[in-house]
């Protein structure tokens, strides 16, 4: 029992004896990445278990918001006056080094933008002001502790060209508030419009996977705004993306076409009678047409009333008495 007890406890620090090595423990050891906050990097940000030198400052950090890749040789080479010795590089050839930043993004920008805007110069809401850029921009990186929003520090605007030019600063960030962020462009008033996805063909019935919603200015003329109006509606002509959709492009979807075989069906009070016929021309349910009866060669205008079906009503004939009337006897009645 005392035997098994000794091998018991010579197990145990066995499995214990890596843990109480300190030197392996902090052995100074290569990151494969990190990331730094501020304009330097230090060989505590590449290094674990650098030491008194871990503050010392070896590189210059990327701009805000990038990231660059550091070939381990040159790491090595910098830390080497600062007598850090017999480093771990772990097998890496290089350490990916990334700027923390806090980002304004483009659409961010045009909003704040549209805010300084709206209420201004002629133009409404913030919601319906909407911004173009003279080129594409970038994101707007600032210090990741930098508080607040985007300041207007100069706007002007012309409403004849709609163009604006606008200067932002963020107090609270030195990189900015150094050099302030500048944007160009036009911005105007717009409405939203239904428009098509992809090229639809004539009398191709929309359904609402085949529409969007884009933005026009208010002042072309007025476009369908509600998709539920469109969807159902067939295209009276080809249509193509982003033009916006009137109600002149759109039809009720033709049921019946040119020169179909159709069933007539003529209705009267208590009859009802059906025929062969062929559509003299194209509509849709509810319009009415020309068919021709194939068994009397004549042609009668009837309704669209169901795919290959036409009705046509009972014509109502008012009769008209035009028997002579009798002249009346002028001693009619009398003695």
């Amino acid at each position: 029992m005392i035997r098994a007890r000794i091998l018991a406890l010579g197990f145990l620090f066995a499995l214990a004896a890596p843990l109480a090595d300190p030197a392996a423990a902090q052995t100074p050891a290569l990151r494969a990445s990190v990331t730094v906050t501020g304009d330097v990097v230090r060989i505590g940000d590449l290094i674990d278990h650098a030491g008194a030198v871990a503050e010392v400052p070896i590189f210059r950090s990327p701009d805000l918001g990038t990231r660059g890749a550091v070939a381990t040789d040159r790491i090595v080479e910098a830390i080497r006056p600062h007598q850090l010795i017999d480093i771990d590089t772990r097998g890496l050839t290089e350490v990916i080094v990334t700027r923390a930043s806090r980002t304004f993004t483009g659409p961010e920008i045009a909003a704040r933008i549209s805010q300084a805007l709206s209420g201004h110069f002629g133009l409404g809401e913030a919601r319906n002001v909407t911004v173009y850029f003279d080129r594409d921009i970038r994101a707007l990186q600032v210090e990741p502790d930098a508080t607040g929003e985007l300041q207007v520090l100069g706007l002007t605007y012309d409403p004849r060209t709609t163009r604006f030019d606008v200067t932002f600063d963020l107090p609270s960030s030195a990189t900015l508030h150094r050099q302030p962020a500048r944007y160009t462009g036009t911005a105007m008033e717009t409405v939203p419009a239904v428009t098509v996805q992809r090229p639809v063909e004539h009398g191709e019935v929309l359904k609402e996977s085949d529409l969007a919603i884009v933005r026009r200015p208010k002042t072309e003329s007025a476009a369908i705004t509600d998709m539920s109006a469109v969807v159902g509606l067939a295209a009276r002509h080809p249509l193509r993306p982003d033009q916006p959709l009137h109600m002149a492009d759109l039809m009720k979807p033709e049921i019946v076409a040119r020169n179909d075989t159709v069933t007539i069906v003529y209705q009267a009070p208590g009859l009802v009678l059906t025929l062969r016929g062929q559509a003299q021309e194209a509509g849709a349910l509810g319009d009415t047409i020309g068919v021709l009866n194939i068994d009397s060669k004549r042609t009668v205008q009837g309704v669209i009333s169901a795919p290959g079906r036409v009705t046509v009503g009972a014509v109502t004939t008012r009769v008209v008495d035009n028997a002579p009337k009798l002249a009346s006897d002028p001693n009619e009645g009398s003695e």
